[in-house]
């Protein structure tokens, strides 16, 4: 059953074309992503198929008896409403019946009114209903209804506003970044209920885990086009791959037509005959197809990362409380060179405050700082870049100087480096407050690391950023030689770079489990008590690592050892897959073949140690 019909979309602002003749639908039970760069008009496809905003030019056609809601990225609430008001704002009638019963509840004297509430409740057979409403209030941390709406935070009012989308159960539901603002055990929870619930989805998102698991289509526009894909992340990935591959064997094909047509148009006489006609028809046909090219512009990161000294940080002994709520607990921890830590925990267990104390932005109640004197933090923070009214985005890394000092000694023009982070000529002469959600962060991203860092903070870098861009950040922080520590709720951000995590468990309590979040979640799981079991005692991952012969500055060793090697490998299949299609210019042999010679040194290398950990575990 088809639930939506995009046809022929349109849309431009001013001289700038977004999309044109784009066509899709949305089928009954699908979960689809909807995939595109930032700035590529996401956002303003979604505001259209709920009606927010209309195409330019085609239609879009919504079955009548369905009902659609939409998840925004800044949810539109009411503020003098509670929580519990907003939610039973819904048309939903269950929802009404379920409201007369609450009330009823709190008024039990009144026997009649509640016998009414009571068997209004059979009559529509809500009791299920209301135990799965109550389940998602308590899964979304919803826990007290009374509150307003104008005292939430951003967060709060993301939980609350997917809360009412979920309860008031939609036959469509349009999310856009339904993972912002949610912590871990929120996201996985989220996760698992839009795999297992029979619900139509048509959502953007960056986090991949989610769309591996939830999705089972994906919709990308691609300069400017629409390509389908029946599958999860990973069938995408392949499928993307082998439609480029193929694109750029017909244009060499149509390369290698037009330079034959092209003599035969500069040998022909004037005067023309109806076959020779079409045959020029198709020559202009075949000159467009082998002058056509992907638009396949990439972020450039590069940085003169400052020399670092033999002291990194010195944590020793932080305390720090707000009101009797503990943060830190007497936690001590000296930073080394090149340790890559992810932060995790629930919200509101002081991840961003032990940032700040580390930044000292702000003072620890006792304990003390020691940051070392070559020391130079990056710290890439949620509330990303505050420019001046009025200003340009090329202003904001004219702040920082004409020219930016690269890696070897270079230099590079400001206006040059914000084509290295995808901001052309034109744009770079934008208000920043025109910018998307995206191109706000890329931007902020630039601002940092061209301040040269060698520590490396990032507090939720992965929010807003489309994947194509994720995948270069990811890249580029896997080969950054200086220290980094990442808060993140990405999962598939941290697997790809953390070797340990700080896992900040509330109470003051700050665990380092020597593993990525894969890892983390594996051994969380292991110590679960199974139903109808009594709980077991919950095992230090200290002892179980011990029994594995395993010190833990070798268990974090062994986790690096074998990111560090699986990295390796790719990298080193990428040069010989060069190689072996004749890919490779003839000037970039000799590099390559050293490039390739280094990997594959350091390959051995890593394996060798890698046996000699895994023999301790054995013994």
């Amino acid at each position: 059953m088809n639930y939506l019909s995009v046809e022929n979309i349109s849309k431009s602002f001013g001289d700038r074309t977004l999309f044109e003749g784009l066509s899709f639908g949305i089928n009954k039970d699908q979960k689809i992503a909807f995939v595109a760069k930032n700035g590529s008009g996401k956002t303003s496809i979604l505001r259209m198929l709920t009606g927010e905003d209309q195409p330019d030019s085609g239609q879009i056609i919504t079955r009548k008896d369905i009902k659609v809601a939409f998840l925004s990225q800044e949810p539109n609430l009411q503020g003098e409403l509670t929580i519990e008001e907003s939610i039973f704002a819904s048309d939903n009638p269950i929802l009404k019946v379920i409201e007369r019963y609450e009330k009823a509840v709190e008024n039990p004297e009144n026997e009649e009114a509640f016998q009414k509430a009571f068997d209004q409740m059979d009559l529509y057979n809500a009791w299920d209903f209301e135990t799965q409403y109550k389940q998602i209030l308590s899964k979304l941390k919803m826990d007290d209804l009374k509150l307003k709406v104008k005292n939430l935070s951003g967060g709060q009012k993301k939980r609350l506003a997917l809360a009412i989308i979920l309860i008031s159960r939609p036959d469509l539901l349009i999310l856009d970044e339904p993972t912002n603002h949610l912590d871990l055990e929120m996201i996985e929870w989220l996760e698992n209920y839009f795999a297992k619930e029979n619900i139509t989805l048509f959502m953007v998102t960056h986090d991949r885990y989610f769309l591996e698991r939830v999705c089972n289509e994906i919709v990308e526009l691609d300069n400017g086009k629409i390509y389908q894909y029946k599958g999860n992340y990973s069938y995408y990935l392949n499928k993307k791959e082998e439609r480029i591959q193929s694109e750029q064997a017909s244009i060499d094909k149509a390369k290698n037509l037009f330079v034959k047509e092209l003599d035969w148009m500069r040998r022909q006489p004037k005067a023309r005959t109806t076959k020779s006609k079409s045959r020029i028809d198709d020559f202009y046909v075949i000159k467009e197809k082998a002058q056509s090219r992907r638009k396949e512009h990439v972020v450039e990161l590069e940085i003169n990362m400052e020399r670092m000294g033999s002291k990194v940080i010195e944590l020793h002994h932080l305390a720090k409380k707000f009101d009797q709520k503990a943060i830190l607990n007497d936690f001590s921890y000296n930073f080394n060179k090149g340790e890559r830590i992810g932060i995790i925990g629930k919200n509101g267990t002081g991840k961003s405050t032990f940032l700040n104390i580390l930044t000292q932005t702000i003072a620890p109640d006792s304990g003390r700082v020691v940051v070392g004197e070559t020391i130079k933090i990056g710290y890439y923070t949620q509330s990303g870049i505050n420019p001046k009214p009025g200003q340009k985005v090329i202003d904001i890394i004219k702040e920082y100087g004409e020219f930016i000092p690269l890696t070897k000694g270079r230099m590079i023009s400001a206006g040059n480096l914000l084509e290295r982070f995808l901001f052309d000529s034109k744009k770079q002469h934008d208000y920043v407050e025109k910018l998307s959600g995206g191109e706000l962060k890329r931007l902020y991203l630039c601002t940092v690391l061209i301040q040269n860092p060698n520590f490396l903070i990032l507090d939720e870098p992965t929010n807003d950023l489309d994947i194509v861009t994720l995948n270069v950040l990811e890249n580029f922080l896997l080969d950054y030689p200086g220290c980094l520590l990442v808060v993140s709720h990405d999962r598939y951000f941290m697997d790809k770079i953390v070797d340990h995590m700080f896992v900040f468990r509330g109470a003051g309590e700050v665990e380092d489990f020597p593993g990525n979040y894969s890892d983390y979640r594996s051994y969380e799981d292991s110590i679960a008590p199974e139903k109808n079991e009594a709980p077991k005692e919950k095992n230090n991952w200290k002892e179980k690592q011990k029994k594995a012969g395993l010190s833990f500055n070798e268990q974090k060793e062994f986790s690096k050892l074998e990111r560090e090697i699986k990295d390796l490998e790719a990298k080193k299949a990428g040069i010989e897959t060069q190689f072996s299609n004749g890919s490779i210019k003839e000037n970039d042999i000799q590099a390559q073949s050293e490039a390739l010679q280094k990997i594959i040194t350091q390959l051995e290398i890593n394996e060798e140690r890698w046996f000699e950990l895994s023999a301790k575990i054995e013994d």
